[in-house]
């Protein structure tokens, strides 16, 4: 708890926090929603999957773009606009469902253009949250964060089950857009610090895509960000995609209710939630090899309900996913955070977002047609094999196992535009590399790299603790 109220004595993360408390239940609600109100209506995988598809795509062609402009402009005011867009939608959504008058390609319509938003909104929410804190405190604000996710995961499905199958769907995207206009009404309060070097700017700045190529080599250099990332890109396709656009219609015809599908969403969130709470305390030496350990259970429990396994399993494989999820995600955003030149933090998130949800548009598609072809039950279980084979993919890089814990302070590398990277000169025991940087205009290259090919823009103060 201690830990709790220091981060939230800063105004502008409280702020943050209280808004993206409220839309993070929104959206919760409505993802839940979304698959049940379909599923009531057409009980049709391929028009679930179209409607996901349509949302996805336009969410990961646009990604780098809202990167590049989080990078450009104020991230805050991004958000509030993607916020009032996104309210604005689900409103309208909201109305359509509750006179009747609501088709499948509306939806198709809406939540492409709610994607779009979406695309805008998060690289610029993962570059703003490290400056509403001092550096010492990011690790606390993302548990926090991500432990207020993780209560929506408990309580959105459950919610959404409520409104749904009691209520209505329509009065499930009202209350989403409600959670919209309260986010931004509190974001327009929020006065961000700057972050490291102010006067830091990349050499492309008047070029997009001379920015997003300078974000690309943030990540092309880190063994650890890129293969994370590509391991991601398949892992979605094959276990995250198929799970949400075929597990209703499994829970409704292998366990005689779709609502097992919501009180599976819960519990994981019940497990998030616990993830988070640990992460406040716990900092193993290596987090993301830790991270990608635990985050096994995920294609586990997968191949597990699509096995028709004892239900009683499939809900503690179901706890097990969202803890370690939660845990990955804490650790991963961090290091992010720590290991990446501030300036350049929303387009490396921007690439890890695009990369990591590259082929979901695509899963979402092909669910349909793949389950009429092979069966539900079967595409979910062969994708879940090769979601835990890839996820064992991503420890092979030497520099994902020993990425080392938010207390030590590795060398960054500095790659200013259009020069080869190396290593900038860190004196670990004071690191002082953002004072040397005003007297010296040389890289002096150390010896080996503490966490593997860690490159940066410019040179990226270490992490304080």
């Amino acid at each position: 708890m201690s830990s709790y109220l220091r981060v939230l004595r800063h105004r502008d993360f409280r702020l943050l926090f209280l808004g993206q408390a409220a839309s993070v239940v929104g959206d919760r609600v409505v993802m839940v929603a979304l698959a049940l109100f379909i599923t009531q209506r057409t009980g049709s995988p391929a028009d679930l999957g179209l409607v996901l598809g349509a949302q996805a795509l336009p969410l990961v062609a646009l990604l780098l773009f809202g990167g590049v402009w989080a990078d450009r402009l104020p991230r805050h005011r991004i958000m509030i606009a993607t916020d009032v867009t996104r309210a604005a939608l689900h409103a309208l959504l909201a109305v359509l469902i509750l006179t009747g008058a609501v088709r499948i390609w509306q939806l198709v319509v809406i939540e492409a253009l709610f994607g779009a938003a979406q695309a805008f909104f998060q690289p610029a929410y993962s570059g703003l949250l490290p400056q509403t804190v001092p550096e010492s405190l990011i690790q606390d604000a993302r548990a926090l964060t991500e432990s207020i996710s993780n209560v929506a995961y408990l309580v959105g499905p459950a919610l959404a089950a409520a409104l749904v199958l009691g209520v209505g769907a329509g009065e499930a995207f009202a209350f989403d857009a409600a959670t919209f206009v309260l986010s931004a009404l509190l974001l327009a309060r929020v006065r961000p610090r700057v972050r490291g070097d102010a006067a830091a700017a990349p050499a492309e700045s008047g070029s997009v895509l001379g920015e997003l190529r300078a974000g690309w080599r943030e990540v092309r250099s880190r063994a650890w960000v890129w293969v994370t990332i590509a391991v991601f890109t398949g892992a979605v396709l094959c276990v995250y995609s198929q799970w949400y656009s075929l597990a209703p219609v499994i829970a409704r015809e292998e366990y005689g209710n779709a609502a097992v599908f919501g009180l599976l969403e819960g519990l994981a969130g019940l497990g998030a939630v616990c993830g988070a709470a640990l992460a406040l305390r716990w900092r193993p030496a290596h987090p993301l090899r830790a991270g990608l350990l635990l985050v096994l259970a995920w294609p586990v429990q997968d191949a597990a309900f699509a096995l028709g396994a004892p239900l009683p399993f499939v809900i503690v494989c179901a706890f097990a996913t969202g803890f370690g999820f939660s845990l990955l995600m804490i650790w991963w955003e961090t290091a992010l955070a720590r290991h990446i030149p501030a300036h350049a933090l929303s387009r490396v998130s921007a690439w890890d977002w695009m990369g990591s949800l590259a082929l979901l548009p695509v899963g979402y598609l092909l669910a349909g047609p793949l389950a009429a072809a092979f069966g539900a039950r079967t595409v979910l279980g062969i994708g879940s094999a090769i979601g835990l084979g890839l996820l064992l993919l991503a420890l092979l890089p030497r520099s994902t196992r020993r990425l080392g814990s938010a207390e030590e302070l590795p060398g960054q590398v500095g790659v200013a535009g259009g020069r080869e990277a190396q290593i900038a000169d860190v004196d670990p025991l004071v690191g002082v590399v953002h004072q040397r940087r005003r007297f010296e205009q040389r890289l002096v290259p150390l010896g080996e790299e503490a966490v593997g090919d860690a490159v940066g823009e410019g040179v990226a103060e270490p992490a304080r603790v």
